[in-house]
């Protein structure tokens, strides 16, 4: 590991000034993705500014009926918090089913959602990887890519986003709220990432310097009813091979609204609106779930060895919506 330094900010616009002041600075949150490409000799920087004791640690109602979480929000004090657990338990259900109970006290809300887009050869040094060394080439494409991207991907990269909270976040709308020596900004989760293309190292539009301050949710009542569905290999820890938040709102036996997203298909949380378009006006049954999930997947492109995510993610988006159709209020 290369030797750095280490400085603790007091206040929101010091961290900044820290940042700014080194080209070679990094934010420090809970360190849970940082310090092990710190490790693995992926990341190099010069100076880690810990932002952990920032006043950011806070989840609050919003005038709206929305809610304000904070950056340096754990993820375990997130999926604990009651609002999140009552108008967002989707959101809550995502967060337990990241990673193990020790990385949850330890991760944060802006640490999860800027964590690396990553595959094996990312983090093994000694392999080319686009993201890290741009223009030598993405040898999962023609290798091991079982769990890699279905949509959204080229040539240059086909990781796939790690993030189950970006997945839940991204369903119902979050923006994230961030600040920079110029002031503050705010972006949509959706619009957070960039497209693959040719630059996958470019992973996100957030302004050069900017300390992610926390993320807003609006208010959506048929959330209230979400749930959140993670497939992986193994029982324990693991990131998923698949996932969907949804929510559902059914009147008189018609889809009124619904909110659908995917996760470890594509480099960023999937937000699935083809699917949303096709489901508004429907019938709420299994064939209109079925045509729907069909419809979001048309744009797959799978390599030779994931094909197989494409029925798995359609058999997930059909067996949600039928057991939120199946609970909804008669």
């Amino acid at each position: 590991m290369k030797e750095f330094g280490y400085k603790r900010a007091i206040d929101v616009p010091g961290a900044v000034a820290l940042l700014g002041a080194d080209p070679e600075a990094r934010f420090l949150g809970g360190g849970t993705n940082l310090v092990d490409l710190m490790r693995a000799g992926v990341e190099r920087p010069g100076r880690l500014v810990d932002v952990r004791e920032l006043p950011l640690d806070r989840v609050e109602p919003t005038k709206d009926g929305g809610l304000r979480i904070g950056a340096t929000v754990t993820n375990s004090d997130l999926a604990a918090h009651p609002e999140v657990r009552r108008r967002y338990p989707a959101l809550a259900q995502a967060v337990l089913a990241g990673a193990s109970g020790q990385l949850r006290n330890m991760a944060t809300v802006g640490g999860n959602l800027l964590q690396r887009t990553r595959c094996g050869y990312f983090t093994d040094v000694s392999k080319p990887c686009n993201k890290r060394d741009p223009g030598s080439g993405c040898p999962a494409v023609a290798g091991e890519h079982h769990n890699h991207a279905i949509l959204g991907a080229s040539e240059a990269c086909v990781a796939v986003h790690p993030s189950d909270m970006g997945v839940a976040l991204t369903a119902f709308d979050a923006v994230v709220h961030f600040r920079t020596a110029d002031g503050e900004g705010e972006v949509a989760l959706d619009d957070l990432y960039r497209p693959v293309g040719d630059t996958p190292h470019l992973e996100t539009t957030l302004p050069a310097g900017a300390l992610i301050t926390g993320v807003a949710l609006p208010s959506a009542p048929l959330a209230a009813r979400s749930r959140y569905r993670k497939v992986r290999e193994r029982a324990s820890y693991a990131f998923a091979i698949g996932s969907v938040a949804a929510a559902l709102d059914v009147r008189d036996g018609v889809v009124r609204d619904v909110r659908l997203a995917f996760g470890a298909v594509a480099s960023r949380p999937w937000r699935a609106r083809t699917a949303e378009r096709a489901l508004i006006g429907s019938p709420a049954d299994g064939a209109a779930f079925t045509a729907a999930a069909d419809a979001e997947l048309a744009a797959a492109r799978p390599l030779p060895h994931n094909a197989y995510k494409v029925p798995l993610m359609r058999n997930l988006v059909v067996a949600l919506l039928t057991e939120l159709n199946e609970e909804a209020p008669r």
